[in-house]
């Protein structure tokens, strides 16, 4: 096992994961597809997403959350559902990154995956409820077309420049953090 290689594989996998957070769809419609055009390779078992079948089901499922998550009251219904779908698309993501290029045990890869995936959509779902409150719901789809440009920007850095997408999971969950406490001391007062 080459060490830059592994270590790339694992800052891809951050990537990916924190992108399924903000999508939980469309990182697996996008990852499946480059695997199924030759472009990157997803280890064995989820190396079947890029199956035809598995393909048009992602991505059915990614249009109908790309065009739901930009209606009020489907939105609401779709983070619910976001919050088992995300960990659980993070996990296959982390996974499917990690077990061809590292020795890192799939319990762990998975767990990683859904801790990083389910960070990020727990800070999505606290800023959507601030955007509903602020706004009355009206700021929503611009809110959930720029979540939609993030998870895509960083499925594309994860595989490109897997460093800088691991960076940029890592400042969304600090920021996301960092305005989440600042808001509940806000209220507090």
């Amino acid at each position: 096992m080459d060490t830059a290689t592994a270590i790339g594989s694992l800052a891809a996998a951050f990537g990916l994961s924190g992108a399924a957070g903000l999508n939980a769809w469309l990182p697996l419609f996008a990852s499946a597809l480059l695997a199924r055009l030759g472009a990157v390779e997803l280890a064995d078992p989820f190396g079947d997403l890029e199956s035809t079948g598995a393909l048009v089901v992602l991505g059915v499922l990614t249009g109908a959350d790309f065009v739901g998550d930009k209606i009020p009251a489907i939105d609401h219904v779709l983070h619910g559902v976001g919050a088992v779908v995300a960990p659980a698309s993070g996990a296959i993501l982390f996974t499917g990154q990690t077990g061809l290029e590292t020795d890192l045990p799939t319990a762990a890869a998975v767990l990683a995956g859904a801790l990083v995936a389910g960070g990020v959509h727990f800070e999505r779902a606290a800023v959507r409820g601030g955007s509903t409150v602020g706004t009355a719901g009206t700021a929503n789809p611009i809110v959930s077309l720029a979540e939609d440009v993030t998870s895509a920007a960083l499925v594309a850095t994860a595989f490109l420049l897997p460093i800088l997408a691991f960076l940029a999971v890592v400042a969304l969950l600090v920021t996301g953090f960092y305005v989440i406490r600042r808001v509940r001391r806000s209220l507090a007062r």
